[in-house]
């Protein structure tokens, strides 16, 4: 079991916050997602125990290279697991970005591969490629991708992209993983071929569980090994009270307009995995324990990862383990506010686990 945290670009607080601010979801920050406190964060994940944090990627948040550069100067041996969209840019020039934050980080990046599942965003970059079409584009471009780091030149002819001797002048020395979320038959496709890690969200884990199993056997028909990661939040406590009582603190501090807004906005959204999300709770505010320790609340404003693991500190590394007994062997946690959390956690769950980790 891997454990790693995320970094919250557009701000912190002590309310659910969406992970790419928009008109309708955006709230004044108590905390600004600043360097300092990005820093912060990702030293104290780094204290706690984890081996990366994950950084958003899209229209409303800071680009995460940039982001991920400045807070790779602040600590010392945490990775950072730098989100990107295939498509916005080349495949080519990608790779010398990698080279370079290769060089600047002592070799500390890893790479989170984020097709897109908001049509409107993707229009608004300039991308009008249909959901199957931009997976395609995804695979070809990390095709092109893998290619690039070996060193040797390439010429390459393909539905997206066209390169004449390209590639980097000498083999990169630090390959970094390649991490990538999906739920459609493209995505499937995608994983099973090309990338390291496939992450999914915090649906009930018999769900999970059959996820794992058809990830695994795509990559295993194809002669490779994948790993299966887990995205989800968590709200740990010293008791079960407490931790449901944090709970409804949380959902207490979503008003229905903003809910509303949340909802009508994902709706649009053509990503299998959002659906998933958003049918756990339909937009209803009760009965959000979808299964034990597992609520749904995040979900009714936040896109993405939509769930949180609730409950004391050992139960929650019992559900933990529940997930690792399907299949997962990474996960990216998260709380609100991420400093805090991340001590919490690191200091209460993951010693818990701590014959299981890697």
């Amino acid at each position: 079991m891997r454990f790693h945290w995320f970094l919250p670009t557009t701000g912190d607080g002590n309310e659910v916050r969406a992970a790419i601010m928009t008109t309708d979801t955006g709230r004044t920050s108590r905390r600004p997602g600043n360097v300092r406190y990005l820093s912060q964060v990702a030293c104290a994940a780094e204290d706690a125990g984890f081996e990366a944090v994950l950084t958003p990627v899209g229209a409303g948040c800071p680009d995460p290279w940039i982001v991920c550069a400045a807070v790779a100067q602040h600590t010392e041996r945490i990775k950072l697991l730098v989100a990107f969209r295939p498509g916005f840019t080349l495949p080519t020039l990608l790779a010398q970005q990698v080279q370079a934050f290769q060089e600047i980080s002592g070799g500390r990046l890893m790479l989170n591969v984020v097709t897109g599942g908001d049509p409107v965003e993707q229009r608004a970059y300039g991308d009008f490629l249909d959901h199957d079409a931009r997976y395609g584009r995804t695979a070809e471009f990390l095709d092109v991708l893998r290619r690039s780091f070996t060193g040797v030149p390439f010429d390459h002819v393909g539905a997206h992209y066209r390169i004449e001797g390209g590639g980097l002048g000498s083999p990169l020395e630090q390959v970094p993983p390649l991490y990538f979320g999906g739920s459609s038959p493209a995505a499937v496709q995608v994983a099973a071929e090309h990338v390291d890690v496939a992450l999914t969200w915090g649906e009930p884990p018999a769900a999970v569980g059959k996820k794992v199993a058809v990830l695994k056997a795509a990559a295993a028909a194809r002669g490779r090994e994948l790993r299966v990661g887990l995205r989800v939040h968590v709200i740990s406590r010293d008791t079960s009270a407490e931790a449901w009582g944090e709970a409804d603190k949380l959902l207490a501090g979503m008003d229905p307009a903003r809910i509303e807004a949340a909802q009508a906005r994902f709706a649009r959204f053509d990503s299998t995995a959002q659906r998933a999300m958003t049918d756990l709770h339909g937009g209803d505010t009760r009965d959000l324990e979808i299964s034990p320790g597992l609520w749904a609340g995040v979900g009714l404003v936040r896109e993405g990862a939509g769930t949180a693991l609730v409950g004391s500190h050992e139960e929650v590394a019992t559900l933990l383990r529940g997930y690792a007994a399907v299949g997962i062997e990474e996960f990216i946690l998260s709380g609100w506010p991420h400093l805090e959390e991340a001590y919490r956690i690191g200091e209460n769950v993951l010693p818990r686990l701590a014959p299981a980790l890697v």
